[in-house]
């Protein structure tokens, strides 16, 4: 059974509730038998990584290094780009749907690939607020906005 991937952004050094929202996204993907697909690395990434997995979840990985043992202990599958951050392009392609979880600039880029790319992207946490992107109350907001994307009753896939 194909099972599509949804994306966790955020910044490397989350600050107030970020990763415990994180976290609790990366869970809310798990329970939707939804795949994880994050940058890899620490962070509001392993955060939601670690929400994730310890949910049961499959969590993939982008990593922008060289060598796939850099991505943080909690990645089911990672992948080496060796890319660095060109490889948010790639994490922004591969998602119906990407969540940010607060965030600098590379969370901003990705934003802004998803958006250019007709993604649904969702903002929590103090994320950057962008146009097109849409700012939630919550987790359960968010969960909810994924199942209704995954089940095609707001838009295409």
């Amino acid at each position: 059974m194909r099972r599509l991937p949804v994306a966790v952004i955020g910044p490397r050094e989350p600050v107030g509730d970020q990763e415990a929202t994180a976290a609790a996204v990366g869970a809310a993907i798990a329970s939707l038998g939804l795949v994880l697909l994050t940058g890899g690395k620490g962070g509001v990434m392993a955060a939601a990584s670690r929400g994730a997995a310890e949910n049961g979840g499959l969590v993939l990985g982008y990593v922008p290094d060289e060598d796939w043992r850099m991505a943080n202990p909690h990645v089911t599958v990672p992948l080496a780009t060796g890319i660095g951050p060109v490889r948010n392009a790639l994490i922004a392609r591969a998602c119906p749907v990407l969540i940010a979880v607060g965030g600098g600039y590379g969370t901003l880029s990705e934003i802004a690939y998803g958006l250019h790319f007709d993604k649904l992207v969702l903002t929590i946490a103090d994320a950057p607020v962008v146009d097109g992107a849409v700012i939630c109350r919550d987790v359960a907001d968010i969960r909810a906005r994924i199942a209704r994307r995954m089940l095609a009753l707001d838009g295409p896939l």
